[in-house]
């Protein structure tokens, strides 16, 4: 009876390890992934410490500017539909930030908020850009409050968009997403490092949207195939797993964000729950809220044209002249 159950025990084993190898994909070049995936637009600056920084800037040289962050895992794209909706009254500038997109990673272990901040700011001096609105999806929202707190002259506005920062509560954890289960467990990210990762990439994308449908397919090859890029795998990986990277919120610290701020939130997203955009318009004095009742984590994709028009709303009130009191007569 043992020698039976130690045959099947090893025919399991060897089953799943040939599954395992089967699985294995290897790394696409960036020459490859720039023939699909950048554009007319697309531009590389490379930075002195190694980075080659994609992104494109597009719209009026003399209109105000506003760069655009992505989140984590994901790439400029994700901003396509605002600049679409913005590009003819503003300079729009996106990026992809390093260990994202067409953009390369240095192999530091310092990947994380701290050198994205580093990175936004390296790349609006190299465009000579001296003032902007900073907007940040999820990390990038992270991004965006971290850069509102480290450089607060260079910006006009900060507009955070499903953004990160706040620590998740054991409640909250419970109804994470499966991809971010996963991605949350060592030995599970260690095998599935290099391994197809489509369905993941799938399942996270269809959590990330009120409606599901909206992850097709093309979403997904793109995300799958832009993480295969040189050192991309693990530069997600550490992300995951770098605490000691990250910069949490606190209500103190937010407090000390003077700039305009604009607070945009899906009710349906189920990775950063509404209840943190009202702990970020809690916390930063003067911002303005507003939620989306039919969006997820991605309202600049879901809810674009919506989304857009209430940034361009706040933006226009914000170089609205100032009345003045009619004189007594």
């Amino acid at each position: 009876m043992m020698r039976r159950f130690l045959v099947v025990l090893l025919t399991i084993a060897a089953i799943f390890t040939a599954g395992w190898f089967a699985l294995q994909r290897a790394d696409i070049g960036y020459d490859r992934l720039e023939l699909v995936y950048a554009n007319s637009d697309s531009r590389i600056l490379p930075l002195d410490n190694g980075l080659r920084i994609h992104y494109r800037d597009v719209g009026p040289r003399d209109a105000p500017v506003l760069v655009l962050v992505h989140g984590f895992s994901s790439s400029l794209h994700t901003w396509e539909p605002w600049v679409a909706n913005l590009k003819r009254d503003y300079r729009v500038i996106t990026l992809d930030l390093p260990g994202h997109g067409l953009t390369n990673c240095l192999e530091t272990g310092r990947i994380g908020t701290e050198q994205f901040v580093e990175t936004v700011d390296a790349v609006t001096r190299a465009l000579g850009i001296e003032h902007f609105t900073l907007a940040g999806n999820s990390m990038g929202g992270g991004v965006a409050w971290a850069y509102a707190l480290a450089h607060p002259s260079q910006l006009d506005a900060l507009v955070l968009v499903d953004a990160s920062g706040w620590p998740e509560s054991a409640e909250e954890a419970k109804s994470d997403p499966i991809a971010f289960k996963l991605l949350g467990n060592p030995v599970a990210r260690l095998l599935m490092k290099n391994t197809d990762m489509t369905w993941l990439v799938r399942e996270g994308l269809r959590d990330s949207f009120a409606n599901p449908d909206l992850a097709t397919d093309d979403m997904v090859n793109r995300y799958t195939a832009l993480a295969r890029a040189p050192c991309h795998r693990d530069a997600l990986m550490d992300l995951t797993a770098g605490e000691k990277n990250r910069v949490w919120a606190t209500k103190d610290a937010l407090s000390k964000i003077t700039v305009p701020t604009l607070i945009l939130h899906g009710e349906h997203d189920k990775l950063i729950p509404v209840a943190a955009a009202q702990k970020f318009a809690e916390a930063i004095p003067g911002a303005k809220l507003v939620t989306y009742p039919d969006a997820g984590h991605l309202p600049q994709e879901e809810v674009a044209s919506e989304s857009a028009g209430d940034l361009r709303a706040f933006l226009t009130g914000l170089n609205a002249p100032e009345e003045t009191a009619a004189e007594p007569s």
